[in-house]
């Protein structure tokens, strides 16, 4: 059994907005296992946060390139967002991501690559960077989608320059259609996902073990209304349609209109255009997500340096 830390009630109390003391108890009742201490509050109706979220901490920037049938989207973090601002790390994020559309988004692969604009692999001129700017750089993920025939539409939202910034999505769109409609739908997905922070394409493809998770929180909380267990089942899966609707990418209301299913956004596309559509794949960096940056105490900071 984990140490139940005061750090860890308060990580716990952070991720969930439950009292302290019922997360001293999540956290003794779960053996100090961080995860089933979330569901456990959640079950008691103690938590007030949904799902677990990552806080984004750390600087840098997201690259997004496209060409034609392919794209790519890259993240490179920094330890500030001075940096991002730099004309030459903003350079190298966008060289990376064209060589991931080349070569594909193995990290490690990538960070062999050589890049033609710099002479250089990713890794060698990351170092380069290192010493010149005077922080630390590291090429965090990458991702690369393509199809047969028709277009890889990429989105930078908020965008530092032309191709980079702290959001990048890429839509991939299966189709016989003309250019300029995929185009036009493709940024539109494109600026849905950013928005909507989708997790999975469509309903076969969400992680069995994060549905069976919900639908164990769910009936939990369905129970607790003290319900016939027939009922509760149809609570259930009424609930589970509308964690769909949240999780699940064409299952989404369009964020535009705020009435269509994505699925039917695509269909109306598609019957315009007179070909079939296929919306075949997505991916959304946002900066840091996922990454936690040590907090650090500004006072303490300033008085540790007045002493020395």
């Amino acid at each position: 059994m984990a140490e139940i830390t005061a750090a860890l009630v308060k990580e716990l109390r952070e991720k969930t907005g439950a009292g302290m003391m019922d997360c001293k108890r999540a956290l003794s009742e779960n053996a100090g296992d961080i995860e089933q201490a979330i569901d456990w509050l959640r079950k008691k109706g103690l938590s007030a946060a949904a799902k677990k979220s990552g806080r984004v901490a750390a600087e840098g920037l997201v690259g997004v390139v496209t060409e034609g049938t392919i794209g790519a989207v890259v993240e490179i973090n920094s330890e500030t967002d001075f940096v991002a601002r730099n004309d030459k790390f903003q350079a190298v994020v966008l060289a990376v991501s064209r060589a991931a559309v080349e070569h594909g988004d193995d990290v490690e692969a990538l960070k062999q690559t050589v890049l033609p604009e710099f002479g250089a692999t990713t890794e060698a001129h990351l170092t380069h960077l290192i010493a010149t700017i005077g922080e630390n750089m590291n090429l965090r993920r990458a991702k690369r989608l393509s199809v047969s025939a028709g277009l890889v539409t990429g989105y930078v939202h908020n965008a530092t320059a032309p191709g980079v910034g702290k959001i990048g999505v890429l839509v991939a769109l299966e189709s016989t259609a003309d250019t300029n409609t995929l185009a036009t739908l493709g940024k539109q997905l494109a600026m849905h996902v950013a928005a909507a922070g989708p997790l999975f394409l469509d309903v076969a493809s969400v992680d069995g073990a994060a549905l069976d998770r919900e639908r164990d929180v769910l009936r939990e909380q369905a129970r607790a209304s003290g319900k016939p267990e027939a009922i509760i089942e149809k609570m259930v899966e009424g609930r589970v349609r509308k964690y769909y609707e949240e999780v699940v990418l064409l299952e989404q209301v369009y964020v535009v209109d705020q009435e269509t299913k994505i699925a039917k956004v695509v269909d109306a596309a598609a019957k315009a255009a007179g070909a079939p559509i296929a919306l075949t794949g997505f991916a959304r960096f946002v900066l840091g997500e996922g990454i936690e940056k040590e907090a650090s105490d500004f006072a303490a900071e300033v008085a540790a340096a007045a002493k020395s």
